[in-house]
């Protein structure tokens, strides 16, 4: 399939390069033209800008846009709508608000243009691993598109079959989910960063407690100094809390046991928020989310060696920055 990419940041780019990998043809366009070239000098075809984009794109078209969320997105959205034609699919694989996807799909509908939002889990290590898809939207474009995203997705892999899943969706066992109407995508996907910041925020204090058990005002018979680096490396192999999360702290605690590249001042990017306030919504109780999301706020202020373990995962698995 031909599918025209806006955005070539970190994860744009190589959405684009892991599409190309798997025969499909890419039309892209950044406002960073080096980056436009890169991806050219790798097979696909430039754009001068969206109306080139879409010029150089045979309807029916699909145009995933890759941009952070707010208003950047938010006008590019309309502007490349205002360059497609009745029965065209727009694609926000961003961190985008739920709600928000709700409003620009009845504002494209009037012009007959297809929206999906597409929850993109998968980070800086996409291009190898793949991307877990969470996908909101009408059927009938998530068919038409299915040969993109399961070139996106990661497969099955070596993970076992869940017992039980025999009639249910294979799609899933891939690694792609048609969760629902549009806005689906992006509340799974939400929630997914949701707990997401909980389970980093376990890590973070466990090996915090475990740095500190040798510290001074402890009885000399309890008193341990600990390995850091080799109890993240031990949990890895045969734990229950083994993860791709511990994969990445243990690189990093392997690097630099003091993680003294990190300040510990540790970003969040929207959705942890929202996770919250759609617990309050709900009326659902989240304590740990909610405590994990106050901790990051908290770090800005006060760091500690649990906060530089966040910042280390964060920048591990999306090449995130630490807040400023």
């Amino acid at each position: 399939m031909q599918v025209g990419i806006v955005g070539l940041g970190r994860m744009g780019a190589n959405i684009a390069r892991r599409l190309m990998r798997a025969g499909h043809r890419i039309v892209c366009y950044d406002r960073d033209d080096k980056a436009v070239q890169a991806l050219a000098a790798d097979g696909a075809t430039a754009a001068t800008d969206l109306a080139d984009l879409a010029a150089r794109l045979a309807p029916p078209r699909a145009i995933w846009i890759m941009l952070p969320s707010g208003d950047v997105t938010e006008r590019t959205v309309f502007d490349i709508a205002g360059h497609l034609d009745r029965g065209d699919v727009v694609i926000d694989g961003g961190n985008t608000f739920w709600r928000d996807d709700i409003s620009r799909a009845k504002k494209l509908a009037e012009r007959g243009v297809n929206y999906l939002d597409v929850g993109t889990s998968g980070g800086v290590w996409g291009l190898e691993r793949g991307y877990c898809l969470m996908i909101g939207g009408d059927r009938a474009s998530v068919e038409w598109l299915d040969p993109i995203f399961s070139a996106l997705a990661p497969g099955a892999g070596a993970i076992p079959k869940t017992p039980g899943r025999e009639r249910r969706d294979p799609r899933v066992e891939q690694g792609y989910l048609h969760a629902g109407p549009v806005g689906a995508g992006h509340f799974v996907k939400m929630i997914h960063n949701g707990i997401e910041y909980g389970l980093m925020q376990a890590y973070a204090e466990g090996f915090d407690i475990l740095r500190h058990a040798g510290d001074e005002g402890r009885a000399p018979d309890e008193k341990f100094d600990l390995d850091i680096p080799d109890i993240a490396e031990v949990w890895r192999r045969g734990s229950v809390v083994s993860s791709w999360l511990l994969d990445l702290t243990a690189a990093a605690l392997a690097a630099d046991p003091a993680l003294a590249a990190f300040t510990g001042h540790v970003e969040d990017s929207g959705e942890g928020r929202w996770t919250v306030e759609a617990a309050v919504e709900e009326a659902v109780p989240a304590n740990v989310l909610t405590a994990a999301l106050f901790a990051r706020f908290r770090s800005r202020r006060d760091t500690t060696y649990a906060d530089r373990i966040l910042s280390a995962m964060r920048k591990g698995f999306g090449g995130h920055g630490e807040a400023k």
